[in-house]
């Protein structure tokens, strides 16, 4: 029986290496390098990772500031609404993409729940950069909180205790306590963020359309190209797969370079 499962397992392993790699391998053989280069020189190239990158930095700054607070909260506090606040920080990673587009449109458009308010002040979200950044952040939101979350409620209790004797008030612990324990944790939950906003694509279409070098995206220009250059649909895909690599490689070696010295902070003097 063991020895049936090893070999289940096995081949299991072998078939989603196979799954997992095969699309990726055909992806990057498919296109010469030379011409990988001189596809990424033009101007629609350019112009779309340039927005890309504009528009998901962006959407991650808004998404740290606004969600900090949120994960600090949900991570040491009970109040009522804790559950429902839970539901609503997770609801965008299971929403289909399409879905949150709507969504927002019946909310930030014109005629939407704030879309007047908005519109009375000069604002307009669909359609628009802008519109781009609050749909990347809509959808980004819970990876960070999430991680920063489980960061902060990792920290040991006797370091909050320890502050609280000496009178340390809530904010400075926070800042000078809470926060440096749980650095790797927010740093990693910030960069899926941003991986998550680089490659978002329906809420985007969705919400701000797909005009060249206002609201045109990186996965959007691939979803173009695809429909009449197989060339640069190809060309623009391995330069979002050789970042999406760039930020996992990040991810995973950033957070474990900072939890060293937390570590050895943590084991004190011999």
């Amino acid at each position: 029986m063991t020895r049936v499962f090893q070999i289940a397992a096995a081949v299991g392993l072998l078939l989603l290496v196979i799954l997992l790699a095969l699309p990726l391998a055909g992806l990057v053989t498919r296109i010469p390098l030379a011409t990988l280069i001189a596809r990424l020189r033009e101007p629609v190239v350019l112009d779309a990772l340039r927005l890309s990158l504009l528009t998901s930095l962006a959407s991650t700054g808004l998404v740290v500031a606004l969600g900090l607070p949120v994960a600090h909260s949900l991570a040491s506090r009970q109040f009522p609404g804790k559950r429902l606040i839970e539901l609503l920080v997770d609801l965008p990673m299971v929403l289909p993409p399409t879905v949150a587009g709507v969504a927002l449109l019946t909310a930030f458009g014109r005629a939407g729940l704030a879309g007047g308010v908005l519109h009375a002040i000069g604002v307009s979200l669909p359609f628009s950069t802008l519109g781009v950044v609050v749909a990347q952040a809509f959808v980004a939101a819970p990876f960070f909180i999430r991680a920063t979350r489980a960061g902060l409620s990792a920290v040991d209790q006797r370091y909050l205790d320890t502050a609280a004797t000496l009178r340390s008030p809530p904010p400075h612990t926070f800042l000078r306590v809470m926060l440096p324990l749980a650095l790797p944790s927010l740093l990693a939950g910030a960069a899926m963020s941003w991986a998550r906003a680089l490659g978002e694509f329906g809420a985007t279409i969705t919400f701000a359309g797909n005009m060249p070098g206002v609201t045109q995206t990186m996965p959007l220009a691939v979803y173009i190209a695809l429909q009449s250059d197989l060339d640069a649909a190809i060309a623009l895909s391995v330069l979002l797969l050789a970042v999406s690599v760039a930020i996992l490689l990040a991810v995973r070696l950033v957070p474990l370079g900072l939890a060293l010295p937390v570590a050895h902070a943590r084991r004190g003097p011999r």
